[in-house]
């Protein structure tokens, strides 16, 4: 084999590689999920829970996403007892240990999550937050300003002007890569769920990247992180933007 043939296929390799590098890096690895409910579906099937059977159409969960959870990837229950893991799956969360959070931090989160009326994010702490390294107001304080980064965005537009109407992926692809980049449909999955006789959308996970475990690197906002995510598949294709109301 002759020098020149090792030079050339050395330097083939160097240009696969070289251009394999890139597309890797503008894909990205998803690190972290946004758990964003749509929550008067999640009131179709859970009408006994104390946020739902309060709902009203005039209230901020009526048209706006709630938080449901930041959940670090393939990571729980981070230095919890067993006790205390086995209360939360009994799903009693009141009973879990209380989160403290200043107050600027306990209204933030009040707002946008309706199920603390129920403890959830007692239960969110103790299974997700244990495993973010961060504080619990770092963790719920990033966690609150990247589902306001959503309800400020197109997406939240599109749900809030066409509640009782159905919404396909193509539409809601395109409006998070309006708000967050050319790509960032590419990063979400969409559940939905029977209720009433139709298929409603329930929720909205958000690949995230590493970032989202800093308070000062998620401060770069929900675009950032998730154009550093990894793609995923959408889910389900279609369904409901349901109505406040059973």
């Amino acid at each position: 084999m002759s020098r020149a043939f090792v030079r050339f296929a050395a330097y083939f390799v160097s240009l696969v590689v070289a251009g394999a590098a890139p597309a890797q890096e503008e894909q990205g690895r998803t690190r972290f999920i946004l758990a964003a409910s749509w929550q008067p579906a999640f009131c179709q099937t859970n009408q006994q829970k104390p946020e739902c059977s309060s709902q009203t159409k005039e209230r901020f969960d009526a048209t706006n996403f709630s938080l449901h959870g930041l959940w670090p990837l393939r990571q729980n229950y981070c230095g919890v007892s067993k006790d205390v893991q086995a209360a939360d799956k009994d799903g009693d969360w009141q009973k879990l240990p209380e989160v403290k959070l200043t107050p600027e931090n306990t209204a933030a989160l009040d707002k946008v999550m309706p199920g603390t009326q129920s403890g959830l994010e007692r239960h969110e702490w103790t299974k997700h937050g244990t495993c973010a390294k961060m504080s619990a107001d770092d963790y719920f304080g990033v966690a609150t300003r990247l589902i306001s980064d959503l309800n400020g965005s197109a997406v939240r537009e599109l749900f809030a002007e066409n509640v009782g109407k159905t919404l396909k992926a193509d539409q809601i692809k395109a409006a998070f890569d309006k708000s967050f980049g050319a790509g960032a449909g590419e990063r979400v999955n969409m559940s939905c769920r029977r209720a009433g006789g139709a298929r409603v959308i329930s929720e909205l996970t958000i690949g995230l990247s590493e970032d989202a475990g800093s308070a000062e690197k998620a401060g770069a906002g929900l675009a950032k992180l998730i154009q550093s995510a990894g793609h995923t598949s959408f889910g389900c294709d279609q369904g409901v933007v349901d109505a406040a109301g059973f």
